[in-house]
């Protein structure tokens, strides 16, 4: 069977790539269940219910990361939402899950786990690989194939992460940090790994952000709007996994970026 991942959604224009490229992708690599990380889905900023609406026709989970808080009311929304999973490692006080089961409309079922780093992230959170730990002990045994999503803005960190969790996952794909890397692999352990996916955003932008407003940011050191980039070239980056539903094994991540003009 085959999966798709797709990196950080920005905004309306990321959405709208999701909306158009995803079905073509399906067909296109004969995919059977999509998991999207959607925590710049709202105006660059978190997600909500309404994002979700847009994504869920397309998306069989949506992931979240440091964002997942952003936009005001979502921690009454994210109840409704059942196939949304922000990090695992967060304060159990804290509404939603940090992952879920679901089932595969091929058959079978995904577990998706999200989690968030800590080096050099803005939102303090619970050691992920204990909590990676702790979750993998609680899913059932007759569920094989299962996927990470780390949110963290350290390479060394999110390599770490498919390192410790190698030949326990079917795959650990990297957010956050919108730039796809090029460094898929998949393990001799059966664990297909990605230090980070990219992001469905503006081409022309920086991170999905217009680049005149970050190049003043930078240059100046004052604070600034940094409008998100909505028109033009959108791109999407992701990944398609190969794995075996009985072991939950990966043979194959190809990594993939598509373009629409918005």
């Amino acid at each position: 069977m085959k999966l798709l991942f797709i990196g950080d959604v920005v905004g309306k224009g990321g959405r709208e790539a999701v909306r158009r490229l995803v079905p073509e992708l399906r067909r296109e690599y004969n995919v059977q269940f999509v998991v999207v990380n959607g925590e710049n889905a709202a105006a660059g900023n978190g997600i909500s219910a309404s994002c979700v609406r847009d994504l869920v026709p397309f998306a069989d989970v949506i992931t979240l990361g440091d964002h997942t808080w952003d936009q005001k009311g979502f921690e009454a929304e994210i109840a409704t939402c059942k196939n949304v999973v922000r990090p695992a490692n967060y304060a159990k006080c804290q509404p939603g899950k940090g992952y879920g089961v679901f089932d595969n409309p091929a058959g079978g079922s995904v577990a998706v786990i999200a989690l968030q780093g800590k080096v050099f992230m803005r939102d303090s959170a619970y050691c992920p690989f204990e909590t990676a730990d702790q979750v993998l002990k609680s899913l059932p045994s007759t569920v094989k194939t299962i996927l990470v999503d780390f949110h963290a803005e350290a390479t060394s960190e999110k390599l770490a992460m498919q390192h410790y969790l190698d030949g326990r996952v079917t795959a650990v794909i990297g957010t956050h940090t919108h730039v796809q890397t090029n460094d898929a692999r998949v393990s001799a352990a059966g664990t297909a790994m990605l230090t980070d996916a990219g992001m469905a955003g503006g081409d022309a932008s920086i991170l999905g952000r217009a680049i005149p407003d970050v190049l003043q940011k930078f240059t100046t050191g004052m604070p600034v709007r940094l409008t998100v980039v909505e028109k033009g070239v959108i791109r999407l980056d992701g990944a398609v996994i190969t794995y075996d539903p009985a072991t939950g094994r990966a043979s194959q991540i190809e990594t993939l970026s598509r373009t629409i003009e918005v």
